[in-house]
C-alpha cells in the first residue's frame, strides 16, 4: 500500500476547526438551508461566493449529516453560501447540478457514485467556468470529469483493509451487503474485501427499505449456514444487519464500514467486530474550503492527485476515544 504523507500533511495544515451549525427535518437528515449562521473564530474578509454541494445521499441517512455538518463549518469560515442539495437517483442528481449552473455559483461539490449519469451536466458546469471538486465517491474517473480533485477514502484499499483484518481473525465466507447496486464506491470495497478473502458472497439489497434489508439479510443468513461474518458498508446497514443475525439465530459475527455514535458504542459493546472510517466530516470540510481557496489564491488543493480521508479503522482498541466525537457528529 503506498502512503500519502504529502496528502496527510495538506490536510492537517488546510483544516481548521470551528463551531457547528445544525439543524433537524422531519426525514431524520438535516433541514436545507444556506449555511449563514455565523460560527465560532474570525470569519474570511473575502467577498461572498455560493458553493453547491450536491450529494447522492438518500434521507435519514445520518452519513450525510457528518459531510453536511463539515461543509457547513467550512462554509461558516470561508465567507460561503452554501446550497446543499441531494437525490440518491442518478438522472436527479444530474439535475440538481444543472440547477447549480442555472443559479450561477461560484463552484459544484459533487458526488459520483453513478459517474457516467452526471458526465454530461459536469462538463456544462466546467465550460461555464464553474470550478469542481468531487468528494465521497468515483476518485478513479473525478479528473476525466472535469475535478480538480477529489476528497475521499481509496474504496478498493479500504475493502482490502476489512479483508486482510478478516483473514487475520480466521474468517472465511463474508457476506459483503451492497445496499444500491451499481454505486463504484460499494462495488469497490466489496471487490477489495474478496481480494483478500475469496470466500466473500454478495448479496444486494435496497437499501432505502430497511425492513426489506433486514428481511433479506435474514433469509441470506438462514440459508447460508457457513457464513462466518456480515459485512455493512454504511452504520445504519450495520445496525440492521444486527437484528438480522438475531432473526435468523446465526453465530455469524458482523463488521463494518463508516461510522456514526450507535455504531461506535456497538464497537465499545464488543456487538461489532470493527468498521473502516472514511472521516465523512474532512470531505465535506474540504470540498467546500478548497473551492474557497482555488477563488482566494487560485489554489488547486492535492496536486491534481486525490486527497485521501480514510481508510482508517476502528475497532475495540480505539473506539472509546472515537464515541466521544461520533456523539459530536464529526465522525
Amino acid at each position: 500500500m503506498k502512503k500519502f504523507s504529502w496528502r496527510k500533511a495538506a490536510l492537517v495544515a488546510a483544516v481548521v476547526p470551528m463551531m457547528a451549525l445544525s439543524a433537524c427535518s422531519s426525514t431524520g437528515g438535516k433541514a436545507v438551508d444556506s449555511g449563514n449562521a455565523a460560527g465560532g473564530g474570525q470569519v474570511a474578509g473575502t467577498d461572498r461566493m455560493k458553493v453547491a454541494l450536491i450529494t447522492h445521499a438518500a434521507a435519514g441517512d445520518t452519513f450525510w449529516d457528518i459531510v453536511r455538518k463539515g461543509a457547513e463549518e467550512a462554509s461558516a469560515k470561508d465567507n460561503v453560501e452554501l446550497l446543499y442539495t441531494s437525490d440518491p437517483e442518478a438522472g436527479r442528481q444530474a439535475q440538481l447540478v444543472q440547477q447549480a449552473i442555472d443559479q450561477k455559483v461560484d463552484g459544484i461539490a459533487v458526488t459520483l457514485a453513478t459517474p457516467d449519469a452526471l458526465k454530461d451536466v459536469l462538463k456544462k458546469a466546467t465550460d461555464a467556468g464553474i470550478p469542481v471538486v468531487s468528494l465521497n465517491a468515483g476518485e478513479s474517473v473525478s479528473a476525466q470529469l472535469g475535478a480538480f480533485t477529489h476528497f475521499g477514502s481509496n474504496e478498493q484499499l479500504a475493502g482490502q483493509a476489512v479483508g486482510s483484518k478478516l483473514a487475520e481473525q480466521g474468517f472465511k465466507h463474508p457476506v459483503c451487503v451492497i445496499q444500491q447496486q451499481g454505486h463504484v464506491g460499494l462495488e469497490a470495497r466489496c471487490a477489495g474485501v474478496k481480494a483478500k478473502v475469496p470466500g466473500t458472497e454478495i448479496l444486494y439489497v435496497d437499501g432505502k427499505d430497511m425492513t426489506s434489508v433486514q428481511s433479506t439479510a435474514t433469509a441470506k443468513l438462514q440459508a447460508a449456514k457457513d457464513a462466518d461474518v456480515i459485512i455493512g458498508l454504511g452504520a445504519p446497514i450495520t445496525l440492521t444487519l444486527l437484528k438480522s443475525v438475531t432473526d435468523a439465530s446465526s453465530s455469524a459475527k458482523v463488521a463494518s464500514f463508516d461510522l456514526n455514535a450507535d455504531l461506535a458504542q456497538k464497537i465499545v459493546d464488543g456487538a461489532v467486530l470493527f468498521t473502516v472510517d472514511q472521516q465523512p466530516w474532512l470531505q465535506g470540510y474540504m470540498s467546500i474550503d478548497s473551492l474557497w481557496q482555488a477563488k482566494r489564491g487560485g489554489f488547486k488543493l492535492g496536486g491534481g492527485q486525490p486527497v485521501l480521508t480514510g481508510p482508517t479503522i476502528v475497532d475495540k482498541s480505539n473506539a472509546s476515544d472515537v464515541l466521544k466525537f461520533a456523539q459530536q457528529g464529526v465522525r
